[in-house]
């Protein structure tokens, strides 16, 4: 190669030395780039190290560590007595690929369009809570710092001390056997649900949960029924399936299985949330409960039972499942430990009919793989011992007094201004604002003065959407509630007086 090319290519690749990369990795990033974008096209004949070195003022060790890397990466190659050249088997056509480089770029649009069901997708209100610091009144999130996590560093140091094998395995897709048998207990004790622990599925949470539900059951263009309002997380992963929603009403009884039928006789499925609907909080009626399983007997369709917070209920016991009153394969029943223990804690359960555990287990272990084990074993040794149970009392205890200081903290400094509804169950309340108030402009000026809430309008998919702000009041203390409640009374004095 003539000094002249080679003069050439060493402006292409020499490195900078106060960038702080090493040179070799340098001169191989830079060659590798000129390489990619066609400005070295296959065949054209590298200079040979001694001379590269040279131009460029290196050690010619340096070059050729660089040289040897790109040609075991099959964009080099060497021929005897020729010399070394860009790979003939390169495309010709150049500017294949995009240089490498350390600038974050952003895409105006994508590289190919997403499918229609993502694109609805990423049009729905954010579903992640923010990642900061915990705000009054982010609902459906448990009070983390009454969680003994003492005791539960002693029974994971109890594994840890003298871990068993099996707890280093990748374990069952369908989750760790001695958890699937204390929670199939807890079910038919606490909640009435019947199920062997065979039927019990254990996933990252409800989320994980829903996203298999539709991964298995659903088509594209099947039919679902979706409480209007609605939990967003299920209507996401039921509308990534591809799925068609249908917003059936709730009233104070719950899903109106009448409308359904209006609106969508032959469903594929419904979700649904009785024993405290999500967000209005209504407890659907037994005359209910047994309309809607004679209608998806009759028609053949699913029903997902989401029971996120039924250990939650003030002043009686917490209502049996929908899924026991039935002994017809035909609800699912799902529930999370992360809104009773500790959201970091991605651990929940699914029941599935028993002609449906096979088929669960090979698409759990196919979308996902099976969760820790490890955290599966001292979620197991918690309840075996017993203090599942007490943390749940002691919380019950914690949350009616928070419950309590909402109630009263509302009725002292929000009377007239919104409508505070608190039901006998769960970890949230709903506040309903006067006529023409829209909660998405109240949530913008409450999160300046340092609250957060769910405006109620997001969860509705139709347009008759209603209007107020879902309070979590459960890892809030009293005099954080108060506090709060009197600075969402002067963001709402301030806009009523705005307005004027």
């Amino acid at each position: 190669m003539s000094r002249t090319a080679a003069s050439l290519l060493s402006t292409l690749v020499a490195p900078v030395e106060l960038s702080g990369e090493p040179l070799q990795r340098q001169i191989y990033g830079r060659l590798r780039a000129a390489i990619l974008t066609g400005q070295l096209p296959p065949g054209t004949q590298i200079p040979s190290s001694r001379e590269l070195a040279r131009e460029i003022r290196v050690g010619r060790n340096t070059v050729l560590a660089a040289i040897e890397q790109l040609t075991n990466e099959g964009f080099l190659q060497t021929a005897r007595g020729s010399g070394t050249f860009v790979h003939r088997t390169l495309p010709k056509d150049g500017r294949f690929a995009a240089p490498p480089t350390t600038q974050r770029t952003v895409r105006a649009k994508p590289y190919a369009p997403f499918p229609t069901r993502i694109r609805t997708l990423t049009q729905l209100p954010a579903l992640l809570p923010p990642s900061g610091d915990l705000r009054p009144f982010l609902p459906c999130v448990p009070a983390v710092d009454a969680f003994p996590f003492a005791l539960w560093g002693r029974l994971a140091a109890h594994y840890w001390r003298r871990p068993p094998a099996q707890l280093f395995s990748l374990g069952e897709a369908a989750g760790y056997a001695p958890l699937r048998r204390v929670v199939a207990d807890y079910l038919a004790q606490a909640r009435a649900v019947r199920c062997n622990p065979e039927q019990v599925i254990i996933v990252s949470g409800a989320q994980q949960a829903l996203d298999l539900v539709a991964r298995v059951l659903l088509e594209p263009g099947d039919t679902v029924w979706m409480e209007e309002p609605g939990y967003q997380g299920a209507r996401a992963s039921l509308m990534a399936s591809g799925a068609r929603l249908v917003p059936v009403p709730v009233d104070d009884e719950g899903l109106s299985v009448k409308r359904g039928c209006a609106l969508a006789p032959q469903a594929r499925l419904v979700y649904c949330t009785p024993s405290h609907q999500f967000p209005l909080g209504h407890t659907m009626s037994i005359a209910r409960r047994l309309e809607l399983l004679a209608w998806a007997r009759q028609t053949r369709a699913w029903i997902v039972e989401d029971d996120y917070d039924s250990e939650y209920r003030y002043g009686s016991r917490p209502i049996p499942a929908l899924q026991g009153l039935t002994d017809s394969d035909q609800v699912l029943y799902i529930g999370t430990f992360s809104k009773v223990l500790f959201p970091s804690l991605r651990l929940g359960y699914l029941v599935v009919p028993n002609a449906l555990v096979d088929t669960f287990s090979i698409v759990r272990a196919v979308a996902t793989g099976p969760s820790s084990t490890m955290e599966q074993a001292v979620l197991t040794r918690f309840i075996e011992q017993g203090h599942f149970g007490r943390h749940l009392r002691r919380m019950r205890a914690l949350y009616q007094e928070r419950r309590m200081s909402l109630q009263e903290a509302a009725a002292e400094d929000l009377a007239g201004v919104i409508d505070l509804t608190l039901t006998g169950a769960g970890l949230h309340a709903v506040g309903m604002l006067p006529a023409g108030v829209d909660d998405q402009r109240v949530l913008a000026r409450a999160a300046r003065a340092g609250l957060d809430f769910i405006p109620l309008s997001s969860l509705y998919q139709g347009p008759e959407a209603r209007h107020g702000l879902v309070f979590g009041f459960a890892p809030f203390t009293p005099a954080t509630i108060r506090a709060s409640v009197r600075s969402l009374a002067r963001v709402l004095v301030r806009r009523s007086r705005s307005a004027k």
